[in-house]
């Protein structure tokens, strides 16, 4: 039976292994695509990630008006204590390489007066002190990700595998290999010909995204399934920080508008947040008003929404000339006209969603995991840059700056790293068999959803953390008895790891009895007396379920 697997199983062999395309995955092969064979691992297009539907754009410091002092601060403060400084600089001093990189790859940041060589233009947005978020209108992931994109494509040392999902990674103590544990690759669902696969690599970057798909609302689309963070903490690794779920506090309310966001950027230029009857209401909640950070933002949102019993407020940028309003948000100007709302004559319906992942698995700066040779670059990682909340468009500089972190890490070991075993097992399908009823898996999914957002949402109590992990208890055990018996398939695989997640999030949440940054508990509403820590989970011992 064994053999009859082995001849089924399709190996593909590469020097680095990328799981995930958005752009921390791009930026990790194109940097070192020039001495290695890369794979790029993508769950469906190319392109399709969260890096393609940022709108707002990248924070870094580009004029002589703004400071490494000033984005260091501003990034602190927005990270409620929890920031790691020696991170937090890193980033910061970074940035401006960062952007050049980009812009000698090609991306074509908008300019202040829309003509070559005039200077960028740079917007603001809630947290920042100045104007230093360099963008493409407001479709700035969109721009980025294709231009990558490009190039990956044609690059002759990249293999691109679209329409295939990680299941898990290959590491030597998973096969009861002596000595340090190392990644030697993983095993991939092909999810066109339903074949699992077996990818070699001497180095493996998970690079997979966030997870806010774990939530019913979400500005994300569906890949967002935590994959990442779900096989990291199965082989071995450490997580922390899984309580801080950044929620957007502006995402368009509308039943055909699949959780369309409305960009920061439409606040940092003068946006007001308004009740049904057109009285603002952010002013009475921060002195920043719309300008306050989003956790604070989404708060005062969600406060006024039940304290009103509404089903949405409403964002205004009407005041503003229309010709601007088009020039600046033209991506999201045409799609709410298409939906029926003109943003230079109306204000738009908006309700909070899940957004951003700010915990994650745990890395140093140089992107390394717990494990030799598994790296973790982007949404999925917790770097300890973003601490209890993100500062707005510092996502993408983190994807750009970690992935060349991780590449000059790699390529400084390559030569003296051995490939991978050639006799790694094949995946074992001899004892399931294809499954009977799929509404299982999109029932419980459906439920997981439900329970996420109404327990471990933008106000927590202790008691919904309890009901929620009850459940997600219950869930799993239905999921792991669902996954030992019947073949995979992409549905499956993604529910089992949102299982994971949610359990990560749910033990966060409750090991914090204290409210910080993006988790807020009305049982410990002040911050803990004591001085502030990171909450990082171990796992206690690797399990193949």
């Amino acid at each position: 039976m064994l053999a009859e697997i082995a001849a089924k199983s399709r190996e593909i062999t590469a020097d680095v292994l990328v799981l995930g395309a958005g752009m921390a995955g791009l930026g990790v092969a194109l940097r070192i695509a020039p001495q290695a064979q890369v794979a790029v691992v993508a769950k469906a297009d190319l392109t399709q990630g969260s890096s393609l539907y940022a709108q707002g754009g990248v924070a870094a410091v580009l004029n002589e008006g703004d400071s490494y002092a000033a984005h260091i601060e501003d990034t602190l403060q927005a990270g409620a204590g929890l920031c790691h400084a020696d991170t937090v600089e890193f980033v910061v001093r970074n940035g401006p390489k960062a952007i050049n990189w980009l812009i000698d790859q090609g991306v074509d940041f908008t300019r202040e007066s829309g003509q070559a060589g005039t200077p960028y233009h740079l917007t603001r947005e809630g947290g920042h002190s100045h104007r230093r978020v360099i963008h493409a209108a407001d479709a700035t992931g969109r721009a980025m990700e294709t231009t990558l994109e490009s190039h990956a494509r044609n690059h002759p040392n990249i293999r691109i595998f679209e329409h295939h999902i990680a299941v898990d990674l290959i590491t030597s103590r998973k096969l009861g290999r002596s000595g340090p544990n190392r990644c030697l690759g993983a095993y991939v669902l092909d999810m066109g010909a339903g074949e699992t696969c077996v990818f070699r690599a001497r180095f493996v970057i998970l690079a997979t995204g966030g997870a806010c798909k774990v939530y019913l609302y979400t500005s994300n689309p569906d890949t967002s399934t935590g994959d990442g963070i779900a096989m990291a903490w199965r082989a071995g690794c450490r997580v922390a920080n899984m309580e801080f779920v950044q929620f957007h506090p502006t995402c368009l309310y509308h039943p055909q508008a699949k959780s369309f966001l409305i960009s920061e950027a439409v606040r940092g230029e003068g946006g007001v947040l308004v009740l049904p009857d057109g009285t603002r209401f952010m002013p009475r909640h921060d002195d920043r008003a719309e300008l306050a950070p989003r956790d604070i933002v989404a708060r005062a949102i969600d406060f006024e929404m039940k304290r009103g019993g509404l089903d949405c407020v409403y964002l205004d940028i009407s005041h503003k000339p229309a010709e601007f309003i088009r020039s600046h948000f033209p991506n999201i100007y045409q799609r709410c006209l298409g939906l029926g709302f003109d943003m230079t004559r109306q204000p738009i319906p908006v309700v909070p969603a899940a957004h951003y992942t700010c915990g994650g698995i745990m890395t140093d700066l140089k992107a390394r995991t717990d494990i030799n040779g598994l790296y973790a670059v982007g949404e999925c990682a917790f770097t300890g840059l973003h601490g209890a909340n993100r500062l707005a468009s510092n996502s993408l500089l983190e994807c750009v700056v970690f992935a060349a972190a991780a590449a000059a890490d790699i390529a400084a070991q390559l030569a003296a790293t051995p490939p991978p075993p050639e006799n790694l097992p094949p995946w074992d399908e001899s004892r399931v068999s294809d499954p009977d009823e799929l509404v299982v898996v999109s029932h419980n999914w459906d439920e997981l959803r439900h329970f996420m957002w109404d327990y471990v949402g933008i106000v927590r109590t202790t008691k919904r953390l309890e009901r929620a992990r009850h459940r997600a208890s219950l869930l799993q055990e239905e999921i792991r008895e669902y996954y030992s018996n019947f073949r995979i398939h992409s549905d499956l695989v993604e529910l089992r790891n949102l299982a994971v997640v949610a359990e990560l999030i749910i033990r966060s949440a409750l090991a914090r009895r204290e409210s910080r940054g993006l988790h807020y508990t009305r049982d410990y509403p002040g911050l803990d007396a004591g001085p502030a820590r990171d909450t990082v989970l171990v796992p206690e011992q690797y399990t193949d379920v």
